[in-house]
């Protein structure tokens, strides 16, 4: 296949999970820290569970969202930046806190170049053909020119909180023509479901810091993505005393999720 290029790396680790308690070291390469769960996030747990400057010690690439569900987050090159539901950008301070997130120390082995004109379904596909262990989860990173990208972010939420559902309802969506900028995320196996989003869950952050959020859509102009194979998950979890303990977390949640996570709403 001469569209891949293995990038070289050490022997694979054996596959773990864990529960990491916040302070801890910081994991090893090709290993995904997630805080919290997407099912305590579709039940409406959008408390913050941990600051910024706490979660860039878990690694330097990852998506999530913040104290309230106030808009979406992208952490790129160990900075962590807030797009918010007025389409505006900011690195937030180390002290603001996130309810989830999901974080890697990127370190890519594979490097995969993209065709002109693939949208969002076509790269899925080319992803998993170069990493076709379905099983296991992977970091990808694509940086490159889009002739189209459509994103969203949610505004902040006062309690009672409503469940996620409901929040993206009123979601902010937004498209933008002829951007430079970088993708990225997660892909993790189906068997994930209710811990975190199974499939592909991706972010965008443009170059010039001002336009980004939760990806929806998109048609690429140029590019190359990388992908970090992961064979560690390891979780951390809400503190005694918060609503996470107490929360109904049974029960099948898909179908909320595919509508919270895919959903769209009117172009701003």
């Amino acid at each position: 296949m001469k569209w891949l290029r293995r990038i070289p790396r050490a022997p694979w680790m054996v596959l773990a999970a864990a529960i990491l308690i916040a302070g801890c070291c910081r994991p090893p390469a090709h290993t995904i820290t997630q805080v919290s769960t997407i099912g305590a996030l579709l039940a409406g747990a959008y408390d913050g569970q941990i600051a910024c400057a706490e979660l860039r010690r878990y690694g330097d690439l990852g998506i999530g969202t913040f104290d309230r569900l106030d808009g979406e987050m992208v952490v790129l090159d160990g900075t962590v930046y807030q797009m918010r539901a007025d389409g505006s950008v900011r690195v937030p301070p180390g002290t603001t806190t996130t309810p989830t997130a999901m974080v890697a120390r990127f370190t890519p082995e594979i490097e995969v170049p993209l065709d002109r004109g693939m949208e969002m379904r076509a790269f899925e596909a080319r992803i998993d053909r170069a990493f076709p262990e379905m099983n296991l989860f992977c970091a990808v990173r694509a940086r490159g020119r889009f002739s189209a990208v459509k994103t969203r972010s949610v505004t902040a939420q006062e309690k009672p909180y409503p469940p996620l559902v409901q929040v993206t309802k009123a979601q902010s969506v937004f498209e933008r023509e002829g951007i430079s900028g970088t993708l990225l995320g997660f892909r993790s196996p189906g068997y994930a479901g209710g811990i975190t989003v199974p499939g592909y869950h991706l972010h965008f952050l443009s170059d010039d810091r001002a336009f980004g959020g939760h990806v929806l859509d998109f048609t690429l102009d140029s590019g190359t993505a990388e992908i970090d194979p992961c064979t560690r998950f390891l979780l951390v979890l809400p503190g005694a005393g918060s609503a996470f303990g107490r929360m109904d977390l049974g029960g099948d949640r898909s179908a909320d999720l595919e509508t919270a996570e895919r959903a769209d709403a009117p172009t701003r």
